[in-house]
């Protein structure tokens, strides 16, 4: 009986199932493939978290630049590490020419997009105008980048909803990288008061609260420009920049503006209200006896 078992598992781990090129594949090579591949792609990936999170951070790297950098090396890897894995398992990559051309034909008809996404996620590892933790606005869309795959972009929005956006989307369209450069930020906020009131000492006031305030930078400066005269106040913007709120810029608006008002109505500043002064001009009043009549 178990002769007859082994014999059974021995036909059927030798089992011809077609014919690639001059290479045949049997169900021992299909098995032996799938398990070199799915070590390739799994060890690929703990050498990525690796570099991410245990290497990089050592040298002071960025961790936006430390993912682009562990992301191109896991591709170039798996590249080295599917070539090696053919010839080891002994198919004739030659054969492989059909496939590719019936690729190029499917590429022609339908995956232009899937190829479109690839080629852009390459662009974004490479040049970098964005990278995990940047904060970035495309379309009505504000959100922190987590991660940059091969075919799309993932940012969550303050909300922490996780929107999915195609790499392309990122190339082809103007996108708005809050930092870029670095996450300090400034952000306007406009104060509008009555004409009665003394610009000067509403600037004092304005620029005592962004003071008061922790997420307010100290350097540089808070400033108050006089924007305009509008038609019923006296228009200004308060101007400061932020480090802890360039994610979420409303919270410190918000901060902000409860403490103006509190201050402007400690000193009696008055804040108005849209107004308009409508002129009656009376007729003849004989002219209009006469057409009344």
């Amino acid at each position: 009986m178990d002769n007859d078992l082994m014999k059974w598992f021995t036909e059927v781990w030798h089992y011809h199932l077609f014919q690639l090129g001059k290479t045949n594949i049997t169900t021992k090579s299909v098995v032996i493939l799938l398990i070199l591949l799915f070590l390739l792609f799994f060890i690929t990936g703990i050498l990525k978290k690796l570099l991410v999170r245990r290497v990089f951070p050592r040298y002071g790297i960025d961790v936006g630049v430390a993912q682009s950098i562990s992301t191109i090396i896991r591709y170039v890897l798996l590249i080295i590490g599917l070539v090696v894995i053919f010839q080891t398992t002994g198919i004739d990559l030659s054969a492989l020419g059909l496939l590719v051309g019936a690729l190029g034909i499917g590429i022609g008809f339908g995956l232009q997009n899937i190829t479109n996404n690839f080629i852009s996620g390459i662009i974004i590892l490479f040049e970098r105008p964005v990278k995990v933790g940047d904060r970035i606005e495309i379309d009505d869309l504000q959100g922190n980048i987590i991660n940059i795959s091969a075919r799309s972009t993932t940012v969550i929005t303050n909300d922490n909803i996780a929107v999915i956006v195609p790499n392309s989307d990122l190339i082809s369209n103007r996108v708005i990288n809050w930092s870029l450069n670095n996450k300090q930020v400034r952000l306007n906020f406009p104060v509008g008061v009555s004409y009665k009131e003394d610009p000067a000492n509403i600037r004092r006031l304005l620029i005592e609260v962004a003071s008061n305030n922790a997420g307010v930078l100290k350097t540089p400066e808070p400033d108050v420009l006089f924007e305009s005269f509008g038609d019923s106040s006296l228009n200004f913007i308060l101007r400061i920049w932020t480090l802890d709120y360039s994610d979420t810029p409303m919270v410190l608006k918000s901060q902000l503006y409860y403490a103006i008002f509190e201050k402007f109505k400690e000193h009696d500043i008055e804040i108005p209200y849209p107004q308009r002064d409508i002129h009656i001009k009376s007729g003849n009043a004989a002219a209009i006896g006469l057409n009344a009549d």
